[in-house]
């Protein structure tokens, strides 16, 4: 299934328009890393980037919107990368590196905090350490990245210093287990990991080579390492999305190549075609009648583009339209509380920007509206 493209995208709704921010109103640097719009158990959505100050929030005054809070500034300081996961239960949980300077070489560790409820406060940040008891080693940690199983429990992902995959999660009593290595090899940030519906994570990186993949057999067990994918993905531009029962999709930028990809293990990799700057938006969902998939992508010129197909069906063709905005980073892809797709970027203005699915069949969107 295609998109409408045409100049559906660019219909605004009298509903939607709003005056822009009051002057001082704080300002993203930055989207989170992760799905960054969530949809609360309340039928609101969340949007959350980061400043230099710490993360920043927005929030839908009622389902389906089109209203928002003004930006909200949680303050974490010392903070290099911040990212986000909710879980299944709709938490909404936030990890961070931090590294703090004192009149010597930088204290890295990583810290974690939740947000239980939409629009409630973040939790105290609690930190996570790190495995590297050698300062230097230490100071080399990389970006954490999580995944929630099915019975909540937070599974933190973070490449060493010697480029291996490290974990840490929580126990089913609510406690931290120790560090364990998951091995691997030359592990660059900019992974993903993500929970599928049986609760199991999976999870691909890449070094220089190779494509790198973990899976847990069951739920909440033991990560193994599956086969090397002979690609070589492009740091920071991996997404993982459920296509059938426990099977991902695996959708990245190839280096080689510059295109972005598509690929199920056993399957063969499908170009898709554009290439990406950042990690692509994946997602699915309803249109027409057909189980389709909606992905998007910030283009190595900063314009953000979206495209539909039948889920499983890339081969078949995809066609990319033009959203009519630029991003910042990589955009956001959510479902709202009426069912409506909704698209989110951060703008060169630091100001957040969201489109929502028009009427109609096929998928367009409304003009994006400054929040």
């Amino acid at each position: 299934m295609g998109t409408r493209t045409g100049r559906g995208a660019a219909r605004e709704r009298p509903a939607d328009r709003r005056a822009a921010p009051e002057a001082g109103a704080p300002t993203a640097d930055a989207a989170l890393d992760g799905r960054w719009l969530v949809l609360g158990k309340d039928g609101r959505l969340t949007a959350y980037a980061r400043t230099r100050a710490g993360l920043l929030r927005w929030t839908e005054t009622r389902p389906g919107g089109p209203h928002w809070s003004d930006p909200q500034l949680v303050p974490v300081p010392d903070l290099t990368h911040l990212s986000v996961v909710q879980g299944a239960d709709t938490y909404v949980h936030f990890l961070g590196r931090r590294a703090r300077a004192a009149g010597g070489p930088a204290t890295v560790d990583v810290v974690h905090a939740i947000q239980y409820q939409t629009g409630r406060p973040v939790t105290e940040w609690r930190s996570l350490g790190n495995p590297h008891k050698e300062p230097e080693k230490a100071a080399r940690f990389g970006a954490p990245v999580a995944a929630v199983s099915a019975t909540g429990r937070v599974h933190v992902l973070v490449r060493n210093a010697g480029g291996g995959l490290m974990l840490r999660r929580e126990a089913p009593s609510g406690r931290w287990e120790p560090w364990q290595d998951l091995k691997g090899s030359g592990v660059r940030d900019g992974f993903v990991a993500a929970a599928l519906a049986s609760g199991r994570i999976e999870v691909l990186a890449g070094n220089t080579q190779h494509a790198l993949r973990w899976r847990q057999s069951e739920a909440d067990g033991d990560f193994g390492r599956e086969a090397n994918i002979a690609l070589r993905v492009a740091p920071g531009t991996a997404a993982l999305l459920e296509t059938a029962p426990d099977r991902p999709t695996y959708y990245w930028t190839d280096e080689e190549s510059g295109q972005l990809v598509a690929h199920r293990v056993g399957g063969w990799v499908i170009p898709l075609g554009a290439a990406t700057a950042d990690r692509v938006a994946v997602l699915r969902a309803a249109l027409d009648g057909y189980d389709c998939t909606v992905l998007a992508h910030r283009g190595l010129d900063g314009h953000v583009m979206f495209a539909v197909c039948g889920t499983e069906n890339e081969g078949a063709g995809l066609w990319w339209a033009p959203v009519g905005e630029r991003s910042t980073g990589a955009p956001a892809l959510a479902l709202d509380g009426c069912g409506r797709v909704v698209l989110a970027l951060i703008g060169p203005d630091g100001a957040l920007r969201v489109a929502r699915q028009a009427a109609g069949p096929g998928l367009t969107f409304d003009t994006a509206v400054r929040v």
